[in-house]
């Protein structure tokens, strides 16, 4: 199987209380981390990788975007999926180019630009270029900013869901949903659903017993690194 296949088949057949974890490197070193303690693919925080580059979350030129998931790849030998943001206006054919020329196996892309959501039915035919010409070369994780941008309906994210499912997506991540609300999204959706977890939240297993198919971080692990090591520096004075 490639990787991509491998990456695929990762996100089903899942038992529940038996979620995929995909941890969130930002750089090399965290990949090795991750891939080191057995964890079989990982998924870049756009956030996190920002972050590590020096900017902030939204404000990665592309090119950097994509050198660095670049790097991340070559570090592991586990597959890797990429958060491109809303896909830094590029063609479906150019973004799926540059993705496949990182190595990575799946993209993360969100339904909303300047924190103003786009037009769902216009999103969803732009999904479904950019898997046609990516084929089965690529894993498209559809995020759905609904509740990020303010709109707390869960039947709002369940209809753009649909929608995305219905072009192609491979999975749905309707970040920043409510613990509470995961049982109905489970319900109201087809396919695999992300979930963000928290490193100090609900257990995986909670989470997965919920619903979620898999469980993402974000930027969360970055943070606790940053953490850790302040306080490793605070140490040596």
């Amino acid at each position: 199987m490639s990787k991509v296949e491998v990456f695929r088949a990762l996100h089903h057949s899942r038992l529940p209380g038996d979620p995929l974890v995909l941890p969130g490197p930002w750089d090399a070193a965290s990949a090795r981390v991750f891939a080191d303690a057995g964890f079989p693919g990982l998924a870049t925080p756009s956030a996190g990788v920002a972050a590590s580059l020096g900017y902030e979350d939204g404000e990665t030129p592309a090119d950097e975007m994509f050198a660095a998931v670049a790097r991340i790849v070559r570090a592991v030998d586990v597959p890797v999926s990429a958060d491109v943001e809303d896909g830094y206006g590029l063609a479906p054919a150019e973004l799926v180019e540059r993705l496949l020329e990182t190595g990575a196996v799946g993209c993360n892309l969100e339904d909303s630009a300047g924190g103003v959501l786009k037009e769902p039915s216009r999103h969803a035919d732009w999904l479904a270029e950019v898997r046609d010409v990516a084929g089965g070369e690529l894993f498209v994780n559809a995020r759905v900013d609904t509740f990020v941008r303010g709109v707390a309906d869960p039947g709002a994210a369940i209809e753009r869901a649909g929608l995305y499912v219905g072009a192609g997506a491979d999975c749905v991540y309707p970040i920043g949903a409510p613990i509470g609300l995961l049982p109905l999204l489970r319900a109201g959706i087809l396919g695999p659903v992300n979930f963000l977890g928290r490193p100090e939240g609900d257990s995986v297993r909670e989470l997965g017993g919920l619903g979620a198919t898999r469980v993402t971080f974000g930027p969360g692990l970055l943070r606790c690194s940053v953490d850790a090591l302040r306080g490793v520096v605070a140490g040596l004075g």
